[in-house]
């Protein structure tokens, strides 16, 4: 496949004066960042989301496109001349979380709170679609705005790849790159890593069945809750002996359910959790010891188990030179000591790893500890508390139009490589 031309249209302002104009963008992002907040929605189905965000994209002269089986908003800019496409993405849905902040602007839809800063992304977005539409006479290219519900938990990414979200503009996206805000890092800070940055998350359940009896009697029975203990331990253990010192899987055992009565050994006991991991082998190797752990620990004490996973999230892997890409262009913009690398993953997931299975690019962390805060002691996303420095927005616009515009005038990883 012949890669398509790189831009030559012009040379883009990506420097500081693109953060200044950001700067005056502020007040109306900030403003829409706010009314969102106000009004938090949670799955695929965002119908007040969605208005909010269309009614902010409106005379931007995009070409909008919404979904079919969710609440997404695809919105395209074309440039003056030909040349290759770049994605951004913003995520749009909340999380079952009761805010605890005592913000003026705190969610006014009881059980539901915008915890993960998803409101912040989608105003950083519309900022930066509103910087890039007025240089539209400049570019050579297009970019796609895509604005995602059902992040957490309900695959939403996936579903707009399959209803054509990469092929929106009229031509397969070229590359993709997507902010996070991050309330522990340093406001303004712009971190990301090569390679893997987010886990693969995976969800699985084990069903120990033995034999209920009298409490008094637990001889005549097969008691299934010391065995699910045993498994418990044992799974642990067969992660921190099994998976190697360089690689990373975690495996948390978060539920564990048994019983009706004191006095009574039930049948059966279930315990729940999550595996995470940052390579596909292990990954897969894992779902396959949690079956034969529980099976064989059950096996030894007379009782059966049965697992079952549930496939999550894939891992996030950057494009070793997009990253790279936006590293220079972050620094060039936000100044050179705003980007610097992730020292390490992080074992959160994210389903942006679906775009960036199918197109090169990267999502990075945008700092956003809150004033009067320090990194370590902010509240922590998905936390009912968690605040950020509004301050960053700007900073949001910026970085998000200077990836755009430095890929489309050239300045990033070859199209189609």
């Amino acid at each position: 496949m012949t890669p398509p031309p790189r831009a030559a249209h012009g040379t883009p302002d990506t420097g500081p004066a693109l953060l200044d104009e950001a700067r005056r963008l502020a007040p109306g992002a900030v403003a829409l960042r706010r009314a969102l907040h106000r009004g938090p929605e949670q799955g695929l189905d965002l119908p007040a989301t969605q208005r909010l965000v269309l009614d902010a994209l409106d005379g931007l002269g995009l070409r909008i496109r919404t979904g079919r089986a969710l609440s997404s908003v695809t919105a395209t800019l074309d440039g003056a001349a030909g040349g290759p496409t770049v994605l951004l993405r913003a995520d749009m849905d909340a999380l079952p979380v009761t805010e605890a902040t005592g913000l003026p602007f705190a969610s006014g839809n009881p059980g539901l709170m915008h915890a993960c800063g998803h409101d912040a992304h989608m105003a950083m977005l519309v900022g930066a679609a509103r910087l890039l539409a007025g240089r539209r006479d400049t570019l050579a290219g297009r970019v796609v705005f895509m604005f995602q519900p059902g992040e957490e938990g309900e695959h939403g990414a996936r579903h707009m790849i399959e209803e054509g979200v990469l092929e929106a503009s009229g031509a397969r996206a070229d590359a993709a790159f997507a902010l996070h805000v991050h309330p522990n890092l340093p406001a303004g800070a712009v971190r990301l890593r090569p390679g893997p940055q987010m886990a693969a998350s995976d969800r699985f359940r084990v069903v120990v069945r033995g034999r209920g009896g009298h409490a008094s009697a637990p001889h005549t029975a097969c008691d299934p809750v010391p065995v699910a203990c045993e498994i418990v331990l044992a799974l642990q253990t067969a992660v921190t002996r099994g998976v190697a010192a360089d690689d990373s899987a975690v495996l948390s055992v978060t539920r564990l359910t048994a019983g009706t009565a004191p006095g009574v050994i039930p049948d059966t006991a279930e315990l729940a959790g999550t595996l995470r991991t940052l390579a596909e082998p292990t990954r897969r190797r894992l779902h396959e010891v949690i079956a034969r752990v529980a099976r064989g620990v059950a096996a030894a004490h007379g009782a059966t188990a049965e697992a079952t996973v549930e496939t999550g999230y894939p891992v996030t892997v950057n494009d070793a030179d997009f990253t790279r890409f936006v590293l220079r262009t972050a620094a060039g913009t936000l100044g050179p000591d705003a980007a610097g690398v992730l020292p390490a993953p992080y074992m959160t997931a994210e389903d942006f790893s679906y775009v960036l299975r199918a197109v090169p690019g990267a999502l990075a962390f945008l700092g956003a500890c809150p004033p009067g805060r320090t990194p370590d002691e902010a509240p922590a996303l998905h936390s009912s508390r968690m605040e950020i420095d509004e301050d960053v927005i700007s900073t949001g616009i910026a970085c998000e139009a200077a990836v755009a515009l430095a890929f489309l005038a050239g300045g990033g990883p070859e199209p189609g490589r």
